[in-house]
């Protein structure tokens, strides 16, 4: 098909595949939201195209945690009131975020990045885990023992994940322990709603390999 039979412009092409690349955004959806970016005024379309110029370009990582920050340390570590000695191991910021919106951790987090998925080419290698471990031996060099939670999905992936970094950690001889489950196995953090996910976290128990 000729392009002017499909789209008027190669621009709005270009703008509706690049649209479209976003997860769960098809064709349709992309087409009505170039349409409608075109409707606004262009100081907005450039605002709007600025923050994602700076998420790709400013966007940082914490150092501790690998948290996503405006700086090299994220507002959740460089928080003296947090307990630094708890730390929730997740899989992504997203989870963080989900925790977070509970209000009832008050710990730090560690964000693994992915979990272990053979099948998606993830290994350990992959994942933050060897920065987990050398934070645990920081800590366990100033006296002290962490707890760490792993709050990762009951999937077969997440409970493949929570064994291997209890191999990892075991050897400190600090507390591992995991959210009590009512979530639903193979249930997202994300997907989870807050009052489910507070108890989870506030009712946690002793991993069990």
């Amino acid at each position: 098909m000729a392009l002017l039979e499909k789209y008027p412009s190669q621009i709005l092409k270009d703008a509706v595949e690049a649209i479209s690349s976003l997860p769960g955004v098809g064709s349709r959806s992309a087409l009505r939201l170039a349409l409608h970016l075109l409707k606004q005024p262009s100081g907005s379309i450039h605002h709007f195209t600025a923050a994602i110029d700076r998420l790709a370009d400013e966007v940082k990582y914490c150092s501790v945690c690998t948290m996503i920050s405006d700086s090299d340390i994220c507002p959740i570590c460089s928080d003296a009131k947090r307990d630094h000695n708890t730390i929730c191991v997740v899989e992504n910021v997203r989870d963080v975020m989900s925790i977070e919106e509970t209000g009832q951790y008050r710990g730090v987090y560690h964000v693994l990045g992915g979990i272990i998925s053979p099948i998606n080419g993830t290994g350990p290698s992959d994942l933050t885990i060897d920065k987990l471990v050398r934070r645990i031996e920081e800590l366990r060099s100033e006296g002290v023992c962490p707890e760490i939670i792993l709050a990762l999905s009951g999937d077969v992936e997440g409970e493949t994940t929570s064994f291997y970094i209890y191999r990892q950690v075991e050897c400190f001889g600090c507390k591992v322990s995991t959210l009590a489950r009512g979530l639903g196995f193979g249930d997202d953090l994300e997907y989870a709603d807050t009052i489910t996910l507070g108890r989870s976290i506030l009712n946690r128990t002793i991993f069990k390999p």
